[in-house]
């Protein structure tokens, strides 16, 4: 620019162009270009590029990647190797650069435009996301639900273990009760989680779970065309943000409802921000969301996976690959199964007869300990080989009594101590431990005893030492005594004073 500044002015000062062209050793051309505009025009190509060496396999390669379109990304054609192929295939004699060239002008060309569009209050777009997160000192993937507003940006982000159809519908029931309503459409994409199938005329065929949810909350949902994120990308854009600006560095809670309570004030604080081109926060906007949007149901809908099962002769019931114990009393027979985000219940005709926290993992056996004691009872050596016994973290002092019951009563204190454990069936185990820490205090050493002591700390009662009510203790064996021998006892008393 200082070159063309120069060569103007010289110019103006009388210098002519050749004596410009000599003195600035530049052609001619170029100075009759510089005194033509007063600022460079910049290059303009006036006629298209000239491959005469690439022309001929154009429609070749244009084949090519046109198929590549049917193909995993990751299987597609690079320049690299559309220039192998041209080169051993179709007896092509240019070089790599032309092709890389036309390949990433071929690009450019069918990028496509988009319309800015504008959003009405009261809908909403919904979507997955996937992060790295630490919950209890574990490092695993959580994958977050978002539902954006676009009217305002106004937000909600929930995370869980896994995007299952139960995660789809507990997050707008969380995001529901967020905002205090409902929006009136949402936008979402093809996820087999909501759609079962996509009909011949375009139509969705909605899965069951998802269809129910919408039923109860009068929602019109729309969708996105197959692979085309743009059509909902207000909340695309917003699931990069939360990964952003919520996950980095990688978030660190000890459980899932304390890391989901902070995502959830991070949502609340961002409603304070003002956003490029907006005059109102977020939440000065949110305001005609809500104005527009539908008020709650009386009642939450019911965010569960339901199916059927049969229980195994080792008392489990599968669900999701998964194996959860119910009580031994139910082997055998017929149960439902709701699976929730966080929990499976397990129930028989129309009683809960278990309830698990929800296992993600697969091919994985959750046992209750207290399903097999009645079993175990019966059992009794099969006491120490039980797989559900395995790893419960008792206190110590119940080992201790074990000990001390098996061996003042060998085979028959194992039972005792079973019936102490099958306590828990009705005490929480503070209640029962303390009752057990006294009965070792008191040298009371059996399954009587340690209930009466847990009985009596639940009621907040001392314990009575009454033979009734301690059957364990040793009971005295008096004998009867006859007349005769108390007059034995008298006639030797006589006859010491005698003496």
């Amino acid at each position: 620019m200082e070159l063309y500044r120069e060569v103007r002015v010289a110019c103006g000062n009388g210098m002519t162009q050749r004596e410009a062209a000599r003195h600035f050793n530049i052609s001619r051309d170029s100075v009759r270009k510089m005194l033509s505009y007063s600022t460079p025009p910049g290059y303009r190509r006036q006629a298209p590029v000239r491959r005469p060496k690439l022309d001929a396999f154009v429609s070749t390669i244009d084949h090519w990647l046109d198929e590549d379109v049917k193909v995993p990304r990751k299987q597609r054609h690079t320049a690299k190797r559309v220039f192998d192929r041209l080169r051993d295939e179709c007896g092509f004699t240019g070089g790599y650069t032309i092709i890389k060239d036309y390949m990433r002008e071929r690009e450019q060309r069918r990028q496509e435009v988009f319309v800015p569009l504008s959003h009405p209050p009261g809908h909403a777009q919904a979507d997955f996301g996937e992060a790295m997160v630490v919950i209890g000192g574990v490092e695993q993937k959580a994958r977050f639900f978002v539902l954006d507003l676009p009217h305002s940006d106004g937000c909600y982000v929930r995370a869980y273990p896994a995007a299952v159809a139960e995660a789809w519908v507990d997050g707008h029931i969380h995001a529901f009760a967020f905002f205090g309503a409902v929006p009136q459409s949402i936008v979402y994409d093809n996820d087999r989680c909501l759609v079962a199938k996509i009909l011949p005329d375009g139509t969705r065929k909605r899965a069951a779970l998802f269809s129910g949810f919408l039923s109860h909350y009068l929602i019109r949902d729309r969708y996105g065309r197959p692979g085309k994120g743009n059509d909902k990308g207000n909340v695309e854009g917003l699931v990069g943000y939360a990964r952003r600006n919520f996950m980095v560095p990688i978030p660190r809670f000890a459980t899932w409802d304390a890391f989901n309570a902070w995502l959830e004030e991070q949502c609340r604080k961002r409603q304070h921000d003002r956003l490029r081109g907006e005059s109102e926060t977020i939440g000065e906007r949110l305001q005609r969301d809500l104005a527009a949007m539908r008020p709650l149901p009386a009642a939450p809908f019911d965010a569960c996976d339901q199916a059927s099962a049969k229980v195994t002769a080792q008392s489990l019931v599968r669900y999701k690959t998964n194996d959860y114990s119910v009580p031994v009393a139910y082997g055998h027979q017929d149960v439902w199964v709701r699976g929730y985000v966080d929990a499976v219940v397990i129930g028989c005709r129309g009683e809960i007869i278990a309830r698990h926290p929800r296992c993600w993992e697969r091919e994985d056996v959750v046992f209750d300990p207290l399903h097999y004691l009645p079993l175990i009872e019966q059992k009794i050596n099969a006491l120490d080989q039980a797989a559900p016994l395995q790893g419960w973290d008792l206190p110590g002092e119940f080992a201790t009594l074990r000990r001390l019951m098996e061996a003042r009563m060998n085979k028959h204190g194992r039972r005792e101590y079973v019936q102490v454990l099958r306590l828990l069936e009705s005490f929480d185990l503070a209640d029962l431990h303390a009752a057990v820490k006294q009965a070792l205090h008191l040298g009371a050493i059996g399954f009587d005893a340690v209930k009466h002591l847990v009985l009596c700390q639940v009621e907040r009662r001392p314990p009575r030492l009454d033979l009734s009510i301690y059957p364990y203790l040793p009971r005295a064996n008096v004998e009867t005594t006859s007349v005769k021998a108390y007059m034995r006892l008298l006639g030797n008393v006589e006859g010491e004073e005698a003496a």
